[in-house]
């Protein structure tokens, strides 16, 4: 359960940094999306870290419970986040002056309305 609880507990460190570095972009095309994506990146970054500790400190049959609990949890709300990205870059045009607005959709790959 040490390794375990060690695992988790550097996937949580990740989670919080990409979380972290994901709430700070304020520029670029995918800002938006990546800005939605954070606070599920931070959740699950608690939740993974919770997890860890449970590993760590509970005796090994409640650590093992605890611990498939919080990755689960922390799976589901890494997919819930993303799903919420998802449907914000496909519902949100892209406003940087190229694609559809900036003179022709070539490669952009999005379903212009002109």
């Amino acid at each position: 359960m040490q390794i375990a609880g060690v695992v988790l507990l550097l996937a949580a460190l990740s989670a919080a940094v990409a979380g972290l570095r994901n709430r700070r972009v304020t520029a670029g095309h995918d800002a938006p999306i990546r800005q939605a994506v954070a606070p599920s990146q931070l959740v699950a970054a608690v939740l993974l870290a919770a997890g860890g500790i449970a590993a760590l400190i509970s005796p090994p049959g409640t650590a093992l419970l605890l611990l498939i609990v919080c990755v689960v949890g922390a799976l589901a709300t890494i997919g819930a986040g993303s799903w919420r990205g998802a449907r914000l870059a496909v519902t949100e045009p892209q406003s940087d002056g190229q694609g559809c607005g900036g003179g022709g959709c070539g490669g952009c790959g999005q379903v212009c309305g002109s």
